[in-house]
Protein backbone atom coordinates (compact mmCIF):
# COMPACT_ATOMS: atom_id res chain seq x y z
CA UNK A 1 0.00 0.00 0.00
CA UNK A 2 1.30 3.66 -0.76
CA UNK A 3 2.34 5.39 2.41
CA UNK A 4 0.73 8.53 1.80
CA UNK A 5 -2.57 6.69 1.36
CA UNK A 6 -1.69 4.88 4.05
CA UNK A 7 -1.13 7.24 6.65
CA UNK A 8 -4.10 9.22 5.55
CA UNK A 9 -6.32 5.89 6.05
CA UNK A 10 -5.03 5.40 9.20
CA UNK A 11 -5.38 9.39 10.54
CA UNK A 12 -9.24 9.01 9.60
CA UNK A 13 -9.84 5.84 11.48
CA UNK A 14 -8.47 7.37 13.80
CA UNK A 15 -9.85 10.45 14.15
CA UNK A 16 -13.45 9.53 13.24
CA UNK A 17 -13.45 7.25 15.78
CA UNK A 18 -11.97 10.14 18.70
CA UNK A 19 -14.28 12.66 17.69
CA UNK A 20 -17.70 9.89 17.78
CA UNK A 21 -18.84 10.45 13.99
CA UNK A 22 -19.23 6.58 14.55
CA UNK A 23 -22.23 7.40 17.09
CA UNK A 24 -25.23 7.45 16.17
CA UNK A 25 -26.04 10.12 18.80
CA UNK A 26 -23.23 12.72 17.42
CA UNK A 27 -21.95 14.38 20.83
CA UNK A 28 -24.47 13.25 22.45
CA UNK A 29 -26.91 15.53 20.82
CA UNK A 30 -29.33 13.08 19.85
CA UNK A 31 -28.42 13.41 16.31
CA UNK A 32 -26.26 11.90 13.98
CA UNK A 33 -23.03 13.70 12.50
CA UNK A 34 -24.23 14.53 9.43
CA UNK A 35 -27.37 16.52 10.12
CA UNK A 36 -25.62 17.80 13.00
CA UNK A 37 -23.02 19.02 10.74
CA UNK A 38 -25.87 21.07 8.57
CA UNK A 39 -27.53 22.51 11.68
CA UNK A 40 -23.85 24.08 12.49
CA UNK A 41 -23.19 25.75 8.80
CA UNK A 42 -26.50 27.17 9.13
CA UNK A 43 -25.87 28.75 11.78
CA UNK A 44 -27.01 31.95 13.34
CA UNK A 45 -26.75 34.10 9.98
CA UNK A 46 -28.57 31.31 7.80
CA UNK A 47 -27.78 30.26 4.57
CA UNK A 48 -29.16 29.61 0.69
CA UNK A 49 -29.53 26.18 -0.08
CA UNK A 50 -27.12 26.39 -2.93
CA UNK A 51 -24.51 28.07 -0.26
CA UNK A 52 -24.77 24.72 2.33
CA UNK A 53 -24.54 22.24 -0.88
CA UNK A 54 -21.22 23.82 -2.06
CA UNK A 55 -19.98 24.21 1.41
CA UNK A 56 -20.59 20.68 1.90
CA UNK A 57 -20.30 19.24 -1.30
CA UNK A 58 -23.77 17.40 -0.95
CA UNK A 59 -26.09 15.55 -3.27
CA UNK A 60 -29.62 18.03 -3.74
CA UNK A 61 -31.50 15.16 -2.70
CA UNK A 62 -29.30 14.17 0.60
CA UNK A 63 -29.53 17.51 1.30
CA UNK A 64 -32.96 17.65 1.26
CA UNK A 65 -33.52 15.22 3.32
CA UNK A 66 -31.39 16.70 5.94
CA UNK A 67 -32.70 19.82 6.14
CA UNK A 68 -36.33 18.37 6.14
CA UNK A 69 -34.82 16.29 9.36
CA UNK A 70 -34.05 19.21 10.72
CA UNK A 71 -37.74 20.99 9.94
CA UNK A 72 -39.29 18.04 11.56
CA UNK A 73 -37.26 18.52 15.03
CA UNK A 74 -38.44 22.11 14.44
CA UNK A 75 -34.92 23.47 14.45
CA UNK A 76 -34.50 24.76 10.64
CA UNK A 77 -37.26 26.54 8.47
CA UNK A 78 -36.61 26.41 4.64
CA UNK A 79 -37.93 29.44 2.57
CA UNK A 80 -37.65 31.87 -0.55
CA UNK A 81 -35.17 34.39 -0.27
CA UNK A 82 -36.73 37.52 -0.10
CA UNK A 83 -33.95 39.03 -2.35
CA UNK A 84 -34.32 36.44 -4.63
CA UNK A 85 -37.09 34.32 -4.57
CA UNK A 86 -35.84 31.63 -6.99
CA UNK A 87 -33.37 30.59 -4.31
CA UNK A 88 -34.55 28.93 -1.03
CA UNK A 89 -33.06 30.00 2.23
CA UNK A 90 -32.50 28.22 5.61
CA UNK A 91 -32.89 29.61 8.83
CA UNK A 92 -32.42 28.60 12.60
CA UNK A 93 -35.70 28.82 14.97
CA UNK A 94 -35.56 29.64 18.52
CA UNK A 95 -35.03 25.91 19.11
CA UNK A 96 -32.47 25.73 16.18
CA UNK A 97 -30.35 28.87 17.87
CA UNK A 98 -30.08 26.80 21.37
CA UNK A 99 -29.32 23.47 20.10
CA UNK A 100 -26.78 25.38 17.68
CA UNK A 101 -25.14 27.31 21.15
CA UNK A 102 -25.83 23.54 22.74
CA UNK A 103 -23.55 22.01 19.60
CA UNK A 104 -20.79 24.59 19.88
CA UNK A 105 -20.38 24.50 23.64
CA UNK A 106 -20.24 20.59 23.74
CA UNK A 107 -17.50 20.63 20.32
CA UNK A 108 -15.52 23.10 22.28
CA UNK A 109 -15.52 20.75 25.46
CA UNK A 110 -14.43 17.43 23.31
CA UNK A 111 -11.69 19.37 22.05
CA UNK A 112 -10.61 20.37 25.26
CA UNK A 113 -10.66 17.29 26.39
CA UNK A 114 -8.76 15.41 23.52
CA UNK A 115 -5.61 18.21 23.79
CA UNK A 116 -5.99 18.19 27.59
CA UNK A 117 -3.43 15.28 28.50
CA UNK A 118 -0.69 17.29 26.12
CA UNK A 119 2.20 18.54 27.17
CA UNK A 120 2.32 22.60 25.99
CA UNK A 121 4.81 21.79 23.60
CA UNK A 122 2.52 18.58 22.29
CA UNK A 123 -0.16 20.82 21.73
CA UNK A 124 2.23 23.75 19.20
CA UNK A 125 3.45 20.49 17.52
CA UNK A 126 -0.46 19.13 16.95
CA UNK A 127 -1.60 22.53 16.13
CA UNK A 128 1.25 23.22 13.37
CA UNK A 129 0.41 19.80 12.11
CA UNK A 130 -3.49 20.26 12.17
CA UNK A 131 -3.00 23.55 10.34
CA UNK A 132 -0.87 21.84 7.75
CA UNK A 133 -3.15 19.00 6.92
CA UNK A 134 -6.00 21.43 6.91
CA UNK A 135 -4.50 23.15 4.14
CA UNK A 136 -2.96 20.50 2.07
CA UNK A 137 -6.09 18.45 2.13
CA UNK A 138 -8.74 21.28 1.09
CA UNK A 139 -6.08 21.82 -1.63
CA UNK A 140 -6.07 18.57 -2.89
CA UNK A 141 -10.17 18.40 -3.09
CA UNK A 142 -10.55 21.83 -4.98
CA UNK A 143 -13.35 21.93 -7.23
CA UNK A 144 -11.75 23.07 -10.78
CA UNK A 145 -14.12 23.50 -13.26
CA UNK A 146 -13.89 26.28 -16.05
CA UNK A 147 -16.47 29.11 -15.88
CA UNK A 148 -17.82 32.33 -17.83
CA UNK A 149 -15.56 35.65 -16.86
CA UNK A 150 -19.11 37.21 -15.85
CA UNK A 151 -20.08 34.41 -13.40
CA UNK A 152 -20.27 36.49 -10.22
CA UNK A 153 -17.64 34.20 -8.43
CA UNK A 154 -15.24 34.34 -10.87
CA UNK A 155 -15.79 38.40 -10.74
CA UNK A 156 -15.69 37.79 -6.93
CA UNK A 157 -11.77 36.04 -7.94
CA UNK A 158 -10.47 38.75 -10.22
CA UNK A 159 -11.93 41.74 -8.06
CA UNK A 160 -9.82 40.33 -5.01
CA UNK A 161 -6.94 39.41 -7.60
CA UNK A 162 -7.36 43.66 -8.26
CA UNK A 163 -7.19 44.17 -4.68
CA UNK A 164 -4.43 42.31 -4.25
CA UNK A 165 -2.46 43.91 -7.03
CA UNK A 166 -3.42 47.70 -5.58
CA UNK A 167 -2.28 46.62 -2.30
CA UNK A 168 0.84 45.24 -3.52
CA UNK A 169 1.91 47.41 -6.49
CA UNK A 170 3.89 50.62 -5.06
CA UNK A 171 1.87 53.20 -7.35
CA UNK A 172 -1.56 51.17 -6.82
CA UNK A 173 -3.04 49.44 -9.38
CA UNK A 174 -6.28 50.46 -12.24
CA UNK A 175 -7.81 47.39 -14.12
CA UNK A 176 -9.38 50.21 -16.27
CA UNK A 177 -12.03 48.38 -18.31
CA UNK A 178 -11.46 44.68 -17.94
CA UNK A 179 -10.94 42.59 -21.08
CA UNK A 180 -13.25 39.41 -20.14
CA UNK A 181 -11.29 37.76 -23.57
CA UNK A 182 -10.26 34.08 -22.64
CA UNK A 183 -10.99 30.73 -21.69
CA UNK A 184 -11.34 30.51 -17.69
CA UNK A 185 -10.64 28.26 -14.94
CA UNK A 186 -12.14 28.43 -11.25
CA UNK A 187 -11.26 26.67 -8.22
CA UNK A 188 -13.03 26.37 -5.02
CA UNK A 189 -13.04 25.12 -1.88
CA UNK A 190 -15.88 24.90 0.85
CA UNK A 191 -18.09 27.01 -2.08
CA UNK A 192 -15.67 29.84 -2.46
CA UNK A 193 -13.03 30.70 -4.30
CA UNK A 194 -9.46 30.26 -3.58
CA UNK A 195 -7.32 30.29 -7.24
CA UNK A 196 -8.76 31.77 -10.75
CA UNK A 197 -6.98 32.33 -13.94
CA UNK A 198 -7.48 32.05 -17.81
CA UNK A 199 -5.93 31.54 -20.84
CA UNK A 200 -6.13 33.90 -24.06
CA UNK A 201 -5.21 33.09 -27.82
CA UNK A 202 -2.58 35.49 -29.14
CA UNK A 203 -1.90 33.54 -32.52
CA UNK A 204 -2.98 29.92 -33.59
CA UNK A 205 0.77 28.63 -31.31
CA UNK A 206 0.55 31.06 -28.68
CA UNK A 207 -1.81 31.14 -25.49
CA UNK A 208 -1.53 34.03 -22.75
CA UNK A 209 -1.57 32.71 -19.27
CA UNK A 210 -3.83 35.62 -17.63
CA UNK A 211 -5.29 36.93 -14.20
CA UNK A 212 -3.81 34.21 -12.16
CA UNK A 213 -4.52 34.60 -8.69
CA UNK A 214 -4.41 32.38 -5.49
CA UNK A 215 -5.65 33.02 -2.21
CA UNK A 216 -3.67 34.50 0.54
CA UNK A 217 -4.53 32.22 2.97
CA UNK A 218 -3.74 29.43 0.59
CA UNK A 219 -0.08 30.31 -0.27
CA UNK A 220 2.09 27.35 1.00
CA UNK A 221 -0.45 24.66 -0.23
CA UNK A 222 0.97 24.13 -3.97
CA UNK A 223 -2.16 25.57 -5.48
CA UNK A 224 -0.48 28.25 -7.29
CA UNK A 225 1.50 25.36 -9.32
CA UNK A 226 -1.23 23.25 -9.72
CA UNK A 227 -3.20 25.99 -11.52
CA UNK A 228 -0.28 26.87 -13.32
CA UNK A 229 -0.23 23.17 -14.58
CA UNK A 230 -3.95 23.39 -15.51
CA UNK A 231 -3.65 26.32 -17.31
CA UNK A 232 -0.91 25.03 -19.50
CA UNK A 233 -3.35 21.53 -20.37
CA UNK A 234 -5.94 23.84 -20.86
CA UNK A 235 -4.03 26.07 -23.29
CA UNK A 236 -2.65 22.68 -25.16
CA UNK A 237 -6.56 21.37 -25.03
CA UNK A 238 -6.82 24.59 -26.96
CA UNK A 239 -4.46 23.89 -29.27
CA UNK A 240 -1.95 26.01 -28.26
CA UNK A 241 1.67 24.67 -28.64
CA UNK A 242 3.28 27.72 -26.20
CA UNK A 243 2.29 29.93 -23.35
CA UNK A 244 3.79 33.34 -22.83
CA UNK A 245 2.87 35.52 -19.44
CA UNK A 246 3.70 38.63 -17.89
CA UNK A 247 4.19 39.73 -14.37
CA UNK A 248 5.76 42.58 -12.34
CA UNK A 249 8.93 42.25 -10.37
CA UNK A 250 6.96 43.07 -6.83
CA UNK A 251 5.12 39.44 -7.09
CA UNK A 252 8.69 37.71 -6.62
CA UNK A 253 7.13 34.40 -5.27
CA UNK A 254 4.94 34.28 -8.82
CA UNK A 255 8.84 34.81 -10.64
CA UNK A 256 10.14 32.10 -8.65
CA UNK A 257 7.30 29.78 -8.93
CA UNK A 258 7.63 30.49 -13.09
CA UNK A 259 10.97 29.62 -13.19
CA UNK A 260 10.35 26.13 -11.39
CA UNK A 261 7.87 25.73 -13.99
CA UNK A 262 10.35 26.07 -16.82
CA UNK A 263 9.76 29.28 -18.10
CA UNK A 264 11.92 31.62 -19.10
CA UNK A 265 12.25 34.59 -19.63
CA UNK A 266 11.51 36.47 -23.69
CA UNK A 267 11.75 39.91 -24.37
CA UNK A 268 8.47 42.14 -24.08
CA UNK A 269 5.25 41.15 -26.30
CA UNK A 270 2.79 43.62 -24.84
CA UNK A 271 2.03 46.65 -23.77
CA UNK A 272 0.85 46.06 -20.27
CA UNK A 273 2.11 48.87 -18.65
CA UNK A 274 2.34 47.27 -15.22
CA UNK A 275 4.51 44.19 -16.33
CA UNK A 276 8.47 44.19 -16.11
CA UNK A 277 9.09 40.48 -16.45
CA UNK A 278 7.56 37.89 -19.81
CA UNK A 279 7.79 34.54 -19.74
CA UNK A 280 7.12 31.88 -22.26
CA UNK A 281 6.86 27.98 -22.13
CA UNK A 282 6.99 24.91 -25.26
CA UNK A 283 4.22 22.88 -24.66
CA UNK A 284 3.73 18.93 -25.00
CA UNK A 285 0.67 17.93 -27.13
CA UNK A 286 -1.46 16.23 -24.84
CA UNK A 287 -2.16 12.86 -24.58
Amino acid sequence: MDPDTATLRRFNRTYTQRIGALDESFLGTGRPLGVTRLLFEIGYDGATVRELRDRLDLDSGYLTRLLRRLGDDGLVEVHPDPADRRRKVATLTAAGQRAWRDLDDRSEELARAIVGPLTPRQRERLTEALSTADLLVRAATVHLREVSPTDPVAREAVQRYFDELERRFPDGFDPGEPDHRGTFLLASSDGQPVAYGGVQQLSDETGEIKRMWVADDWRGAGLGARMLRELESLAARLGHTRVVLDTNGTLREAIAMYGRAGYTAVERYNDNPYAEHWFAKELMAPR
